[in-house]
Parts: structure tokens; C-alpha cells; sequence
């Protein structure tokens, strides 16, 4: 059996994501999902992070973010880039940045 590439993508997600425990949901998918990374909120209202770990659970954790979020959220826009293979993890957790 073949194994899964390993995956590292930034995102930026738009919408009422801050004051909405986005962070928090985002940080407790992320490690359900066994990836690592983080995610803080920006200075433009927006929540930006890292995603590193199988490219399957990354994808799950995409539509996550792009679908579902916090409870009171309202996702508008979800954008990912410079998605790319990694040999190994650079993050060793799931972390929130303040």
C-alpha cells in the first residue's frame, strides 16, 4: 500500500468568522482530523492559518472550512494557496495564534 502524500496549504477565510470561536472549532477539527498547522485571526476581519498533514485529511478539513466552521459563523468565502507536497510535518500540533 501506497502511502499518502503528505500536504501543506495556507488559507484565508471570509465572512463573520472573529468573536465566533472560529479559532477554537477550527483548532479542535484539525487535530479530530489528525493534521497540524495553526490559525489566527487577522487585522482585516478575516481567520488565516496553515493546514499540513495527509492530502485526504486536508481536503476533509478544506470543506470544513469552506462549509461548516463554528456554530455561529457564516462562512462567505474560503480561499486556499500554495498548496505543495512536503517530506515531512513542519508544525509537531494544531496550534491557535494570537
Amino acid at each position: 500500500m501506497s502511502k499518502e502524500d503528505l500536504i501543506s496549504v495556507d488559507y484565508e477565510i471570509f465572512g463573520r468568522v472573529q468573536g465566533v470561536f472560529f479559532r477554537k472549532y477550527t483548532q479542535a477539527e484539525g487535530k479530530k482530523l489528525g493534521l497540524v498547522g495553526w490559525v489566527q485571526n487577522t487585522a482585516a476581519g478575516t481567520v488565516q492559518g496553515q493546514l499540513q498533514g495527509p492530502r485526504s485529511k486536508v481536503q476533509e478539513m478544506q470543506n470544513w472550512l469552506r462549509s461548516t466552521g463554528s456554530p455561529s459563523s457564516q462562512i462567505n468565502k474560503a480561499e486556499f494557496k500554495n498548496e505543495k507536497t512536503v517530506a515531512s510535518l513542519e508544525h509537531s500540533s494544531f496550534n491557535i495564534v494570537k
